[in-house]
């Protein structure tokens, strides 16, 4: 199988996994990159090291065209934030690995959201391309349960891990499982977090806070202390009867404060002003 895929580092394990199956490489396009959620240094090496192909610009009708006159059989998205034009009259094939467990959490990264709606279960899907997102007809999944404590950062390897195994399987049963494929049927779709989703309101108890914390963990997340507003990269906190007012600052010690919520306190670990690349420190009181 001559396949071209779309992919940031955390899908190289699919990668990886196609190409150790026998199939045979023909272009990284490379997805936007932003440092937190997605790097792309380790795939550009990979497919250099294996001689292909790299594009960063978008993928487009012209080049589903050009992947056809170059014998491609396959599109593989792994990761990827633009639409995709129709690829039938030039591709026999286009799948996608899509970080749930469709038809639950449709949509361009639907991790976080399966944090903040406390989700008991996540997993990964390998489906069909089509022209609505993450809708096309499944392939493939593997689920695994959400623990209590779960975190972006562990759900997101634990999601990294689990694609790998559902592209070994997918790479060696390729042609039955594209055959016997399953239509999705209803689900929901997860859409993309705003600054609101990500802003902590000290009014909350503090379980509902952490979960917050947990989901957007190095994204980071946002509060107002004293009226600054900072960006938070990591947190703590616990359940703690007092008389202060939600969103007091009651405590500084060096770089990190602790802020009143309305049942207990959250401790603000590392953090910075606006600017996400400036030099962690403390405001007064």
């Amino acid at each position: 199988m001559r396949f071209a895929i779309t992919a940031s580092d955390r899908y190289l394990g699919v990668f990886e996994s196609l190409v150790n199956a026998g199939w045979q490489p023909v272009k990284l396009f490379t997805t936007v990159i932003d440092n937190k959620i997605h790097h792309s240094k380790a795939v550009i090496e990979y497919a250099q090291r294996l001689a292909i192909d790299v594009q960063f610009s978008r993928l487009r009708e012209s080049d589903l065209r050009e992947l056809s006159q170059r014998g491609c059989d396959m599109l593989v998205i792994a990761s990827y934030d633009w639409r995709i034009d129709d690829w039938h009259p030039y591709l026999k094939y286009a799948i996608n690995f899509h970080p749930s467990p469709l038809p639950e959490g449709r949509g361009p990264y639907p991790v976080v959201q399966a944090l903040l709606e406390n989700r008991k279960y996540w997993g990964v899907t390998c489906h069909k391309v089509s022209r609505e997102f993450d809708a096309g007809e499944i392939l493939d999944k593997e689920e695994f349960p959400i623990s209590d404590d779960e975190c972006h950062e562990s759900l997101d390897l634990k999601t990294q891990m689990t694609a790998k195994r559902l592209a070994e399987r997918v790479a060696v049963n390729f042609t039955s499982l594209w055959d016997n494929a399953k239509p999705q049927g209803i689900g929901s779709y997860s859409r993309h977090w705003t600054n609101e989703d990500r802003t902590i309101d000290f009014s909350d108890g503090v379980n509902d806070i952490l979960r917050r914390v947990r989901a957007f963990g190095l994204i980071e997340f946002m509060a107002k202390v004293n009226e600054v507003a900072i960006f938070i990269r990591r947190a703590v906190g616990w359940v703690e009867h007092h008389a202060h007012r939600p969103g007091a600052l009651v405590h500084v010690n060096d770089h990190t404060m602790v802020v009143a919520a309305r049942d207990g306190y959250i401790g603000i670990i590392e953090w910075s002003l606006h600017d996400p690349r400036a030099t962690v420190g403390k405001i007064g009181r």
